[in-house]
């Protein structure tokens, strides 16, 4: 068994309502690390629930969601993140020197049905699954 890193790496995830992607993102992120990866996710005009498509959408993937909330951006959660990942916040989100920004152009799924839903859940599955083998290499293994 390998030693646990000294730090555990943090993603705050960000997009305008945190109803949607970021959700479903935080989601994936937990689920996927293994909860080696410390999750936060956060809107800057946040909704008032999580869109409901998108908690069936994760819960046909065994995630579920149900139990998160949309909240707030705030700089503190910026300032305790390593990475920062927006999508379509644009300039809503606080910079910070040191941290790592990425800006991921997904589709809102806002008003749409579940099968407008499944292709983003995928693309977000897809990314995340590259973000978890960047932040965690050593726990990734050749097949």
């Amino acid at each position: 068994m390998t030693p646990a890193p000294e730090t555990t790496p943090s993603v705050l995830f960000v997009c305008v309502h945190n109803a949607g992607r970021s959700q479903m993102a935080a989601g994936y992120l937990a689920e996927l690390s293994d909860g080696r990866i410390e999750v936060r996710s956060a809107g800057s005009e946040p909704a008032d629930q999580i869109n409901p498509v998108a908690v069936q959408a994760m819960a046909e993937e065994g995630i579920d969601i149900t139990s998160a909330s949309p909240k707030i951006l705030t700089t503190e959660a910026v300032k305790a993140s390593d990475v920062v990942i927006t999508m379509g916040c644009g300039d809503a989100c606080p910079i910070f020197p040191g941290k790592r920004y990425e800006d991921w152009e997904l589709d809102d799924p806002a008003g749409k049905g579940i099968d407008a839903i499944r292709p983003i859940r995928d693309e977000i599955k897809s990314r995340i699954e590259r973000l978890v083998a960047e932040l965690l290499p050593a726990s990734t293994s050749s097949s």
